[in-house]
């Protein structure tokens, strides 16, 4: 693989790089700036802020100001964007971008990067067409130099996507959007407790005035009884179905229903439909007149008068946007600011200008006005009541999460299921993972779809080989997804030493198919399982794996289920830790993270936290290493940051202990800082799971229980299942921009079995990101940057689901 190294290669010496926030704030931009300032320091050039979005382009003097590696610390933790944002009419003039460029030249300003919403972009890229003829005006009007035409003669233009709406195509996920799904479904967890108290009905209003995407993922991610976006109006007469299903819900036991409306909801006849019309009369407050051929409305309000149900409106508005930022957000605004100043400084002349844009677990370079075109065919198709169009065209992520929501949550009458006669099994193996209740509930809710006979096995194998299996019916799977754990308990044991009693009880129950939820246990137990064919035909019959694991070291997947919601805990502790020096002498705080040998925790985790080392066993360090980084840690100290961290991955040298590395980091920093050290423990494993364990185990494990039902069909023979080929024994994971079923066998080549990891790990490309970001000289793995894609091209034909929800 080649790697560049920067000072050779890609060199920004005698360049200015100018960066921006416009548009409405979203949190992770300050990450975002935060990256490229630092890798355009990093690579020689000068970097600038411009305060105030475009206004301070236009208004200049002190808005446009030299930025420095310190003006940047303590800035990834903080929401919105502190070098400011805001609207300006004038930029939108000739006259306004005559004076945004002046004040560019004065300063050899000739590299821009905006981070902002499709408007930001937008005016972005007119500026660039515009910017010769603006210098020439400005040449004719003495303003500036004739030879400065030829010095400053191309403006270059790279955007980033900030936005908690998500609705720019062209990336599966904008800057901000994880952050507000998190503000949502902690609203939503909190009103659940006092919901099911009070056997309640709430409506809540959640952002999205043209995009529907936090509505549909927040009601996909807890479970919500019924969802309002712009892109699926409802058909005429909802209102009735709407509460039957309510009603149906309560009369199988359950003590609360959650409504969740897009704040942009309109019904079929393009008319608004609001959180308060969805509670109150509907023959009082229908929001338009219906045409002839509707039918009549019903005669009872909703949900109150209708059902007598209790019922609340909570509108969220900018608790949305607020708050700090989410891990995956502060990741994904660090990745997309390393690779904007990388497209910067290959950019020529006659090189569009482009967005950085995430494309499953991958960063990738679009043409800007494809995706502004893109995204406003979107809202012409909407306008125009073509609304399947506008599902497709928002991309697959968007679409995968609108087929999986109706799957899981509408339940079709027994007389509508087709009838299988196969009986499914669903289990979790090793420890617990944030996610595997989710993914538990989808599976359960998709094999009944699909006519199936779900049962739930308790405790793993160890509760196979017991005989602690039972049906599981779709009620039963209810309110599970914003639950922490395992609900069904999950256990290490491995099936090989009772391979014959879970044989026993795979014939009592007549099993027919297995899908496990589970980290390495459960690799290695589908390993054990495929040897055993050729002893017990019990176990030839199709089976599916699928990832979850707070250390992230399943082969054959880049992610797992529960990985997401540890990096949180380890983010969020870090922010307090780091917070509690706040006032103090100078301070280096070292911090153990789980992980086992994987050092994915460690490594991501210090790289949302602003780590300064993270101490991995994939990559080995001696004495010299951890003396370098006490005298690197050192010199910042005494020159300007209060604050230091250090991870360490548990296994990552057994003789270079957490204790070992606290100590000497004390011994040497003695007389300019101090240190502290905490092991982070099993709080990684516990918690709530996050928006996006929910929504990743949800979808993930309705696409295994399909493939399931494929081979279930495949290989039914002669009255009886019957699958003895590799491919029928598979693990479902993310292999970088698609979710790809591929049979466990042949995960084996690149599996390291002693240490329990892949042999090749994708995010340890992240690392020396990482180290540039702390101010190392390293080099950087380039090989996958530079090529420009287009829109309708950027994704694979089988990539459904996304990293990004």
């Amino acid at each position: 693989m080649q790697i560049k190294i920067f000072f050779e290669n890609l060199s920004g010496a005698g360049k200015a790089i100018a960066v921006l926030t416009s548009g409405g704030d979203a949190q992770g931009m300050n990450a975002a700036v935060r990256a490229v300032v630092r890798m355009g320091l990093y690579v020689g050039a000068k970097v600038y802020f411009i305060h105030e979005g475009y206004q301070g382009m236009v208004d200049g003097g002190e808005n446009i100001r030299e930025a420095t590696w310190e003006s940047v610390s303590s800035m990834l933790q903080v929401g919105g964007t502190v070098i400011g944002s805001a609207r300006c009419k004038e930029f939108r003039s000739h006259e306004g971008r005559l004076k945004a460029a002046h004040n560019l030249v004065q300063r050899g300003i000739t590299n821009l990067c905006v981070i902002g919403g499709d408007g930001s972009l937008t005016g972005a890229n007119l500026f660039r067409e515009e910017w010769s003829g603006l210098l020439n005006e400005l040449v004719e009007q003495g303003v500036i130099e004739a030879e400065s035409v030829q010095k400053y003669s191309a403006l270059h233009i790279v955007g980033m996507v900030g936005s908690i709406d998500n609705d720019f195509c062209g990336t599966d996920m904008t800057i901000g959007t994880d952050s507000a799904l998190h503000r949502i479904i902690e609203v939503v967890d909190a009103i659940m407790t006092t919901a099911q108290s009070h056997q309640r009905t709430f409506v809540l209003e959640v952002m999205g005035r043209h995009c529907g995407y936090l509505a549909l993922v927040s009601a996909l991610a807890c479970g919500a009884d019924w969802v309002l976006i712009p892109e699926m109006p409802p058909e005429d007469g909802w209102e009735d179905k709407m509460c039957q299903k309510l009603s149906a819900t309560r009369s199988r036991g359950t003590r609360l229903n959650i409504i969740i409306v897009a704040e942009g909801a309109i019904d079929r006849h393009g008319k608004p439909i609001t959180s308060s019309y969805v509670k109150e009369d509907v023959s009082t407050q229908l929001p338009y007149d219906p045409p002839p051929s509707s039918p009549p409305p019903p005669s009872c309000s909703l949900v109150v008068k209708c059902l007598g149900f209790d019922t609340r409106v909570t509108i969220l508005g900018h608790v949305q946007r607020g708050g700090t930022p989410s891990a995956f957000d502060r990741i994904l605004a660090s990745r997309m600011g390393v690779e904007a100043v990388l497209a910067l400084l290959e950019t020529t002349a006659n090189t569009p200008a482009c967005v950085v844009s995430l494309s499953g677990n991958q960063s990738v370079r679009l043409p800007l006005m494809e995706c502004v075109q893109m995204t406003q065919e979107v809202q012409k198709a909407m306008d125009q009541k073509r609304f399947e169009e506008a599902v497709k065209l928002r991309g697959r992520s968007f679409e995968n999460n609108l087929k999986t929501y109706k799957l899981l949550a509408h339940r079709k009458p027994e007389s509508e299921l087709p009838v299988s006669n196969f009986n499914v099994a669903v289990l979790n193996v090793g420890a617990p993972a944030a996610g595997m209740n989710a993914a538990v509930r989808s599976a359960v809710r998709v094999g009944i779809s699909e006519g199936h006979k779900m049962f739930a096995v308790s405790d793993g194998f160890e509760g196979f080989y017991k005989g602690q299996i039972k049906e599981i019916k779709w009620a039963d799977v209810g309110g599970w997804t914003g639950q922490g754990g395992s609900l069904l308990g999950t256990k290490r044991t491995l099936p090989a030493k009772h391979v014959d009693k879970i044989a026993e009880q795979m014939r009592k129950h007549n099993i027919n198919a297995l899908l496990v939820i589970g980290g390495f246990e459960a690799f290695l137990s589908l390993l054990e399982l495929l040897m055993a064919r050729g002893k017990y035909d019990e176990f030839c019959v199709p089976m599916a794996m699928v990832p979850a694991t707070v250390s992230n070291n399943v082969p054959g997947s880049d992610l797992s289920i529960g990985a997401d919601t540890a990096l949180n805990a380890i983010t969020t502790t870090c922010d307090r830790i780091k917070q509690s020096a706040s006032g103090t002498k100078r301070r280096v705080f070292i911090i153990e993270t789980m992980g086992g040998y994987c050092g994915y925790l460690a490594t991501v985790g210090g790289l949302a936290a602003g780590a300064d080392a993270a101490y991995i066993y994939e990559e080995s360090f001696d004495i010299r290493d951890l003396q370098a980084n006490v005298e690197h840690l050192t010199e910042k100290m005494k020159t300007s940051i209060q604050r230091g961290l250090v991870l360490r991955n548990e296994n990552s040298n057994e003789n270079y202990t957490t204790d070992f590395i606290y100590q000497l980091y004390t011994e040497e920093g003695k007389g300019v800082f101090d240190c502290r050290k905490n092991v982070l423990g099993h709080m990684q494993q516990g918690g709530a799971p996050s928006p996006f364990d929910r929504n990743f185990g949800t979808k993930i494990s309705a696409k295994a229980m399909q493939w399931v039902s494929k081979k279930l069909v495949e290989t039914f023979r002669h009255g009886r299942v019957f699958a003895n080929t590799e491919d029928s024994c598979c693990l479902l994971g993310m292999r970088r921009r698609a979710l790809i079923f591929q049979p466990v066998v042949q995960l084996k080549d690149e599996t390291d079995f002693v240490h329990r990891i892949p042999k090749e790990q994708w995010w340890l490309k992240l690392r020396p990101l990482m180290k540039i970001l702390a101010k190392y000289k390293t080099s950087y793995d380039v090989s996958d940057s530079g090529q420009l894609e287009h829109v309708v091209h950027n994704r694979p034909k089988e990539s459904d689901a996304s990293v990004a929800m």
